[in-house]
């Protein structure tokens, strides 16, 4: 992650920046905003506070806006490959917005408020382009209200749920992708049972002006500790997670990402609402392709490659952008995200790979500092999740 620079002026900041810095946060520029990357503790520590205990992070870069209408569901669903209309009031799910050649605008996350209302949180560095393109889209069939004025908050980690319960009796009561409108020590917020490390925790979003005084009420509880973006990004992998602009962009698919599980069946073919959002034709066709790789036909033409997980087998770290070769030197394929895992305590990273390498236990070699380093493709994620189901 680059280190900050001259250009500092022009970031923007967000509602906790002056707490980062009273922290001793060391700040990079990120998604155009000022943002910690560490705390005097250091990564690795941050990394096993999260694992162990209850971390804390700022993540109001990202986007928060809400669909009102009563036809806010249907309206947003044809936008992405996933099933809106028939999520329950109070549940939470994963979406991608679509372009008309498939390839992924970005991933986010939507919660059914109810009464024709849907809450929304998108990437930061995509934000703008999201709102205009929701704008442009859908929104003469629905009110699109962005919330500039809001931060959000991650409370993640084992020991994140004993915390909140302390502080807002009952929200223990969620599970997974749940959540609702909480007050927490006497602060108005909105809280999901979410996140983006693998581990149980909780999404937080608060006014701004209350974002500072939720902040310190969490830090002052002996579980938690600030975690960074260093340490949220070795979380993540560990998890199997992407990264929007590095694991996906407008160049791959949701197949070929991998993220199939995020196509309900009611969207794919012989679903009661097949088809219907950008790229539909040939989305659908790669998931048929998929399926039949499953049964060991993969149609390799039209489904060249897949997002996979890979192991080092020598301790040596493989970077985004390391290419990716076969055995007899050909190019399958390159490196996407890649680190020393601090929980798996090997090297891991995710790429793309050509379809017919992609399965679990292939070998493969990255070609670091041009020398070749074998890596196994492995299943994901490389740490075992634990989101609380109930």
């Amino acid at each position: 992650m680059a280190a900050s620079t001259s250009s500092d002026a022009q970031l923007l900041k967000t509602p906790l920046h002056d707490l980062h810095v009273e922290l001793g946060a060391r700040m990079v520029p990120f998604a155009g905003y000022s943002m910690p990357v560490q705390y005097p503790a250091g990564l690795m520590a941050e990394h096993k506070h999260t694992r162990d205990a209850a971390g804390l992070f700022d993540i109001s870069h990202m986007g928060q806006l809400r669909l009102v209408g009563p036809d806010a569901a249907a309206a947003f669903e044809t936008l992405m490959p996933v099933d809106v209309t028939d999520l329950a009031p109070g549940k939470q799910r994963y979406g991608l917005l679509l372009n008309d050649d498939g390839g992924i605008l970005d991933d986010l996350m939507f919660f059914n408020e109810g009464h024709g209302s849907i809450f929304v949180i998108v990437n930061g560095a995509c934000k703008v382009t999201d709102l205009a393109h929701i704008q442009q889209k859908i929104g003469a069939r629905c009110d699109v209200q962005p919330m500039p004025d809001h931060a959000l908050l991650a409370l993640q980690g084992p020991q994140a749920a004993t915390v909140l319960a302390r502080l807002s009796p009952g929200i223990e009561r969620f599970v997974f992708m749940t959540g609702g409108a909480v007050q927490i020590g006497g602060i108005p917020a909105f809280a999901t049972r979410s996140g983006y490390t693998g581990e149980d925790g909780f999404e937080i979003s608060v006014a701004g002006k209350d974002a500072d005084a939720l902040a310190r009420l969490l830090l002052a509880q002996p579980e938690v500790k600030p975690v960074g973006l260093g340490a949220r990004n070795s979380l993540r992998l560990e998890a199997g997670l992407c990264l929007y602009g590095n694991d996906i962009d407008t160049t791959t698919t949701p197949v070929e990402a991998s993220l199939n599980w995020a196509i309900q069946k009611v969207r794919r073919t012989g679903g009661a609402r097949e088809g219907g959002f950008p790229g539909a034709a040939k989305v659908l066709a790669q998931l048929v392709a998929a399926t039949a790789g499953a049964a060991g036909r993969t149609d390799h033409h039209t489904l060249k490659r897949r997002r996979v997980g890979l192991v080092a087998l020598e301790r040596i770290p493989v970077r985004d952008g390391t290419v990716l070769q076969s055995f007899e030197g050909h190019d399958i394929g390159f490196v996407t995200s890649g680190l020393l895992g601090p929980t798996a305590d090997r090297p891991i990273a995710m790429g793309y790979v050509a379809t017919a390498f992609s399965e679990p236990g292939t070998r493969v070699q990255a070609i670091v500092r041009g020398k070749p380093v074998p890596m196994e493709v492995s299943t994901l994620p490389f740490v075992p999740t634990r989101y609380y189901r109930g």
